[in-house]
């Protein structure tokens, strides 16, 4: 479970204990880093100067002085610098090393903000640790304003299965800003990390094990995000968010059964809305790119989705029309996520999902192209409401009544 020695830690100031933890994981993020530490800095500061507090840089040995713009940031506050041995990467593998640090320090609460965010405020430290020391919940995550195209897994995967299958309304379950008690990251510590966990799957898996622990979850608007975007592509991310997000649901199988209704999460921190992000999209690019994964992986959709709904596919892949509206899609998801476990989790169906992945991403632009953002937003939300609403489908195959 280790990945980095505490010897290897570099510090600013010798810390033995922290009651507040502020976690900045990184891979290359010379660039922005020091203003993210100068903002913890001032909400430490400016709101909990009770509190000992430490700034921790959880980093995958950045080449591109990633350290040396962390530790020379101007704050006041004491800094660790710790990070995966060299060739080891993952942002899963940058929060294991912070918790493990954490447990080491004695930490009552950690707060993880990404390193590339350039809306962060002082402001953010101050809603989304408060939660946690003046009404005791155990994981806060984020609920930004944010561009309807940025975050198309969270859109179109996660929130919908988690409202689907778990009843959790919660909007943001991969946002990558989020805050959490002692007794729940000493229970991650507990956990088998798997290799996707270790990768971009660490924030999912972070989420689900809070739903499925019964810990206290709230969730924090943060206003707008700005950062460097997430567009819809192919690659690691993908691939790592839903084997874990697959892989954690079937393992906790029977927490589906006595599901009734749907559960609202509280919300924290400011209630105006925010513009988001403005973000270019590239829709000739994302339908290319599922017509080609279809036609790779047509064989295996064959076999895996019911029929009805396959031969409905083809057609719009063979007409160059894609349609993927909510009930088609609700059925595919379903559908592969079932195959994934009766096929012993080949990883072959979850490259086969990219295909229709980027097709129902492309149905949505188009969809919500001439839509303002609370228009669009109201599309995603309607659309989990609808896998809930559908959740009898993937039930009735897993024969749980």
């Amino acid at each position: 479970m280790k990945i980095s020695s505490l010897e290897n830690i570099i510090a600013t100031h010798s810390v033995k204990k922290s009651d507040i933890v502020i976690g900045i994981p990184s891979y290359n993020e010379a660039d922005n880093i020091a203003f993210v530490v100068e903002q913890c800095n001032l909400g430490l500061r400016k709101y909990f100067p009770q509190y000992s507090s430490v700034i921790i840089n959880a980093d995958n040995n950045s080449p591109d002085g990633t350290r040396q713009a962390f530790l020379s940031a101007m704050n006041t506050i004491p800094k660790l610098y710790v990070s995966t041995p060299p060739g080891v990467k993952g942002k899963g593998n940058n929060i294991l090393n912070l918790f493990q640090v954490a447990k080491h320090l004695s930490t009552k609460l950690i707060v993880v903000v990404d390193a590339d965010i350039k809306s962060i405020t002082p402001e953010w430290i101050r809603d989304l640790a408060s939660p946690i020391i003046e009404q005791k919940f155990d994981y806060l995550t984020p609920l930004y304003s944010r561009n309807e195209y940025d975050g198309t897994i969270t859109n179109h995967i996660c929130y919908p299965l988690l409202l689907g299958l778990l009843g959790c309304d919660i909007r943001q379950p991969i946002g990558g800003d989020f805050a959490l008690s002692a007794e729940l990251y000493q229970r991650y510590l507990e956990q088998d990390w798997l290799e996707p966990t270790r990768q971009y799957g660490v924030d999912i898996f972070m989420t689900l094990h809070a739903i499925l622990g019964g810990y206290k979850i709230g969730q924090v608007s943060l206003g707008a995000k700005i950062h460097k975007p997430s567009m819809p592509k192919l690659g690691p991310m993908f691939t790592q968010v839903v084997q874990t997000l697959f892989k954690t649901l079937l393992y906790h199988r029977d927490a589906w059964q006595n599901i009734k209704g749907t559960l609202s999460i509280p919300i924290f921190g400011r209630h105006q809305q925010a513009t988001p992000q403005n973000l270019s999209i590239d829709y000739k690019s994302i339908k290319g790119k599922a017509k080609d994964e279809f036609t790779t992986h047509r064989d295996i959709l064959s076999h895996t989705l019911n029929p009805q709904s396959f031969h409905k596919l083809q057609r719009m892949f063979c007409s160059d029309k894609l349609r993927i509206g909510v009930d088609i899609w609700s059925k595919v998801l379903y559908d592969l996520f079932y195959a994934y476990d009766l096929s012993g989790y080949n990883d072959r169906i979850i490259e086969a999902l990219k295909s229709l992945y980027f097709a129902r991403v492309a149905s949505f632009i188009r969809q919500s192209l001439d839509l303002d953002h609370l228009e669009s937003e109201q599309l995603i939300w309607r659309q989990g409401q609808y896998f809930f609403k559908k959740r009898n489908y993937i039930l009735q195959k897993f024969h749980i009544n």
